[in-house]
């Protein structure tokens, strides 16, 4: 009896040795750091983890750099704050519907978000997306409350949401700064961001659960313009399995056609004239100036001057980052061969269907496959019609493509949820496989067709929308 007990004891303290906790800690770059457990059952969320130290101080305006080690286990359970950008209030007619809780904002920002259900389990090597949220360059986070990815891990995709530097602190050019690099650049920190993120997934990501070498990185508006310059950069090759372009136009051929030139020496000149009128006029000073004097510049210069400040905060061609435009890249067939899925909504900003069709005509004559899609769905609203946005309007389909509807305050009903759905399934399987699935054909020159997202008049879904291809509206 007594051997019987023993042996017992002996099993079960073996089997209590070989099964691992549902919720481990895991060893990152930076030091140990533990998730909390989502809505989901056994999806997990880790808030927070910092992908390289904070730009602050003398790293202001520089390429990010190494992580800072911490001490102990860092329970992930709080979101970094967001870069620092303009509050949100009434006038922005995103903010009621997007923005209607403002972070913290801060220049430490670069922190990113993962959600998984295979948290330490490298060998379950599940699909990885990245998303870059949009925001005009100068606005977003990577966790707005659309932005909620316990879905995706719900689906068996490992997701990663990122911060990334914006406006002045992440685009600003300047001749000074031009000097100090060892690059001969200055801007485009906010890309740099990006791949340092980028890389932190793909050198990070398997003790998550995830497979390096199957990261799709994903964005929309200025997500997606990131995503056309993250696929044209040579920084970031053999790091990108696949891509989805979202309401961030397509190629004008127009555009690819003009001279590259270097557009740092231009924009850095104006930058110059801005920092040197308000008295920083050495990298000291334009280090050692507050965040919120050197944020406000633009907006101080043209209420005491009368002239409006002209330079702007966006990616510019530099000869490191990004040594061509994406049009330029995509016509000259130099941009990272890999699946694309491309798309946008119905009433977005501009016609976008000329431009997304060039480039799916150039990769299907480059022989891979490309995906087009329209949002076609009018948000629903409320009886007294309350919301700012209407229609199918920008940046709509994301509470549908997070399947995040529970987080809006718009009478969402079944057939919403049915649509959402579908579209996080097409996204989800277009990361995992390449290929959307759901009776998604790829985009032929004798079948240009989209996938129609939409629900018929009576709010049930449109089998031809949400079923076939068909010719978008």
């Amino acid at each position: 009896m007594r051997t019987r007990t023993i042996l017992a004891a002996a099993l079960m303290a073996a089997a209590l040795v070989g099964c691992k906790p549902a919720n481990p800690v895991l060893d990152i770059e930076g030091g140990k750091v533990q998730g909390v457990e989502t809505s989901v059952k056994g999806v997990y969320v880790y808030k927070g983890i910092p992908f390289a130290a904070p730009p602050v101080g003398d790293l202001r305006w520089k390429e990010p750099q190494p992580v800072i080690p911490w001490e102990g286990v860092k329970v992930a359970d709080t979101f970094g704050p967001g870069s620092v950008q303009a509050k949100h209030d009434s006038s922005n007619p995103w903010t009621s519907e997007f923005y209607w809780e403002d972070p913290e904002f801060s220049e430490d920002c670069l922190y990113l978000n993962v959600y998984t259900k295979a948290p330490g389990k490298p060998g379950k090597k599940l699909p990885v997306a990245m998303w870059i949220h949009g925001g005009a360059y100068t606005g977003g986070w990577g966790y707005e409350p659309e932005f909620d990815g316990k879905v995706w891990g719900e689906k068996g995709v490992v997701l990663v949401t990122i911060n990334y530097r914006l406006g002045v602190f992440g685009f600003m050019t300047h001749p000074l700064l031009t000097a100090e690099s060892p690059h001969g650049v200055s801007g485009n920190y906010g890309i740099l961001d990006q791949i340092a993120a980028l890389k932190w997934v793909h050198n990070n990501i398997a003790a998550f659960g995830g497979d390096p070498d199957n990261i799709t990185i994903f964005g929309q508006s200025a997500g997606a313009g990131s995503v056309k310059t993250l696929v044209s950069s040579p920084l970031t090759d053999g790091l990108i399995a696949k891509a989805i372009i979202q309401s961030g136009g397509g190629v004008n051929e127009r555009a690819g056609g003009a001279p590259q030139v270097n557009q740092v020496e231009t924009t850095g000149n104006a930058w110059k004239e801005l920092m040197d009128w308000a008295g920083y006029d050495t990298l000291e000073k334009m280090r050692a100036a507050s965040t919120q004097d050197i944020f406000g510049l633009p907006a101080r210069y043209t209420a005491e001057t009368g002239n409006r400040f002209q330079a702007g905060t966006r990616p510019v061609v530099d000869g490191y980052v990004s040594t061509e435009s994406f049009d330029a890249a995509a016509l000259g067939g130099r941009i990272k061969d890999i699946p694309y899925m491309i798309g946008f909504t119905r009433d977005d900003m501009g016609s976008n269907g000329p431009a997304v069709d060039k480039f799916c005509e150039l990769r299907y004559a480059a022989g891979k496959p490309v995906y087009a899609y329209q949002f076609a769905h009018a948000l629903p609203d409320d009886e007294a019609g309350s919301h700012d946005m209407k229609g199918a309007f920008h940046s709509s389909e994301l509470w549908f493509m997070f399947k995040s509807l529970d987080r809006s305050d718009r009478p969402f009903t079944a057939a919403d949820w049915e649509l959402g759905e579908h579209v996080i399934s097409c996204w989800a399987n277009f990361v995992k496989t390449g290929d959307p699935g759901e009776g998604w054909k790829a985009w032929t020159p004798d079948a240009p067709d989209y996938m129609v997202f939409d629900l018929s008049a009576d709010g049930t879904k449109d089998a031809s929308a949400m079923g076939q291809p068909k010719q978008r509206q």
